[in-house]
């Protein structure tokens, strides 16, 4: 159950971080608004996961999907660039993230 929930901690952690960009610095309201509320989310359901994984695993597993996520959303929905170095740096990051999980499990 801790990995269901720090893996919905780290799909918020992508939800807050694309609505922190369309907040334009925290001055449109909504934006702000669902920034903070999916930050505390986030926040909270990490801590939770954390009652039971590493605090190793949990927060690099909880970074890398807001990485990986935000990089994909950025470029999904904002139009950013798609560079083979950028995906070889994303794959990097998703290599870690499943080489943490299975180091979790032995």
């Amino acid at each position: 159950m801790a990995w269901i929930i720090l893996f919905i901690a780290g799909l918020l952690e992508v939800v807050w971080a694309y609505f922190m960009k369309q907040s334009a610095g925290f001055t449109r309201l909504w934006p702000s608004v669902i920034t903070l509320a999916a930050m505390g989310a986030s926040f909270t359901l990490l801590s939770w996961s954390m009652r039971v994984l590493p605090l190793g695993t949990a927060y690099t597993v909880w970074t890398g999907i807001g990485a990986v996520g935000a990089f994909v959303l950025g470029i999904v929905f904002l139009g950013e660039s798609m560079t083979p170095m950028r995906i070889a740096a994303a794959m990097l990051i998703l290599s870690g993230l499943v080489l943490m999980r299975l180091s979790a499990a032995s």
